[in-house]
């Protein structure tokens, strides 16, 4: 139905549609000349918002006025592209714009890198190495506005030149829970055809010090009064007795005195958060070459489902897990299947990271709550909802850390690189993400 605004020909029809449609005129023109601004004023932070209104100008609330949302430099637009003010006094849709980062850059074996804005886009990672070993490729990447990285990763080259060691070549066996064995021997005799006088150089290592596990080169020169030169060498070969290399447990790590598996180190199983050690907390390298006692393992850590209150439930992960909260309307829900189907497929990662999934569907009386299958109670889930703010009505995803302090929000499925990206950037302290980087391949 299509209304002329012109009150005469309105008048003039006698017909009932031509009355309708000038009243709905009238009032609307009432409604508008008392309250131009019919929709709130829109506002994008870290973005811009441009109008355009039925009057023109600088209108950005009327009734049909349609903007167009666009993001910083750095950020990434999630929701509505373009959104109109609605007769309901509501805009079409929303909208948000989230910083865009770059992925994680691994660490480099014997180097590091320091990055100007950790990895948000424009922000440049320096790479160096350890003394010794020197950069073979880029020195720096960069985090480009698309969310990817410039260049390629550099790697360290080891520059040292080979140790040298010199009269018989000998064997020396380290003692017990030392890693060095005291090495002694009687300097070379030398003598020369013509000269009585000679200087006689030990390159290396003094006789009678400590000398570390392995083979030493140990080198004599011997010049007479012409500078005329001869060379001698010999080989020191220092053994520790050691035992089998030590396996950490699944789902934890080990600490261990001394070298690690050498005659009389100690070794200390410790499980990640959200496991606990099954067996003997501890085992020793014994003189024979093997290892005291059994492996330990490290098992989940039970915990109950059944308490009656939010805080209940969240103690048990403190300091042990963080939590992943995933509120849908119900089951059928598309962001929520996709969501679903992301976070499965990416089980094992959470599981490194030491992510709990607790997922919050459906309303009352129908509303559950669960922990992969086991079940929370009504008052628990009201307790979550209530203390973290997620609504019934809408998909949305909250990300707790180990303390329970709600960290970041997504009100769209997200992928699980970028999920874990967050997490390792600014979850995770150095321990734990230098025992990730080591144990990346489990999940292949």
């Amino acid at each position: 139905m299509t209304c002329d605004r012109n009150e005469n020909r309105i008048l003039n029809n006698n017909n009932h549609k031509s009355f309708f449609c000038f009243s709905l005129f009238v009032f609307f023109s009432s409604i508008l000349k008392a309250d131009p601004n019919w929709c709130r004023s829109p506002h994008l932070p870290n973005g811009e918002v441009s109008c355009r209104s039925p009057r023109g100008g600088a209108h950005r609330g009327l009734l049909g006025t349609r903007c167009e949302m666009t993001c910083d430099r750095g950020y990434r637009l999630l929701g509505r592209t373009s959104i109109q003010c609605l007769a309901n006094r509501l805009w079409s849709g929303s909208a948000y714009c989230r910083r865009v980062r770059c992925h994680v850059l691994p660490l480099i074996p014997q180097g590091r890198y320091f990055c100007t804005q950790s990895f948000f886009v424009d922000s440049r990672c320096e790479f160096t190495c350890r003394p010794g070993y020197r950069i073979e490729g880029e020195h720096s990447r960069t985090c480009l506005h698309r969310g990817s990285w410039s260049g390629v990763q550099p790697e360290c080259s080891d520059t040292d030149p080979p140790k040298i060691r010199c009269p018989p070549s000998r064997l020396k066996v380290a003692e017990p829970g030392k890693l060095t064995a005291r090495v002694s021997w009687d300097p070379p005799a030398a003598t020369d055809t013509a000269d009585k006088y000679l200087n006689v150089v030990l390159v290396d290592q003094q006789p009678g010090s400590e000398f570390k596990e392995g083979l030493h080169v140990i080198r004599y020169k011997v010049y007479d009064q012409a500078r005329n030169r001869a060379a001698c060498k010999f080989i020191v070969r220092v053994e520790v007795r050691r035992c089998p290399e030590l396996p950490p447990p699944l789902h934890g790590y080990l600490i261990c005195s001394s070298d690690g598996n050498n005659y009389g180190a100690e070794c200390e199983y410790l499980c990640d958060g959200g496991y606990e050690r099954k067996g003997a907390s501890s085992r020793v390298c014994q003189f024979n070459r093997s290892w005291s006692g059994g492996p330990a393992e490290c098992v989940p850590m039970q915990f109950k489902f059944s308490v009656q209150t939010v805080g209940a439930l969240l103690d048990q992960f403190y300091e042990k897990r963080r939590l992943l909260i995933m509120s849908a309307p119900n089951i059928s829900d598309p962001d929520y299947q996709l969501q679903n189907i992301m976070i499965q497929k990416s089980d094992c990662g959470l599981d490194l990271r030491h992510v709990t999934v607790v997922e919050l569907l459906g309303s009352p009386p129908r509303e559950t709550g669960r922990i992969k299958e086991n079940l929370l109670q009504p008052d628990v889930i009201e307790g979550l909802r209530q203390a973290f703010r997620i609504s019934r009505f809408y998909f949305s995803l909250v990300l707790l850390d180990k303390l329970g302090i709600d960290r970041e929000r997504f009100i769209v499925p997200v992928s699980s690189e970028e999920l874990f990206s967050y997490i390792d950037s600014f979850l995770m302290e150095e321990e734990e993400r230098e025992r990730l980087v080591l144990h990346r391949d489990f999940c292949d």
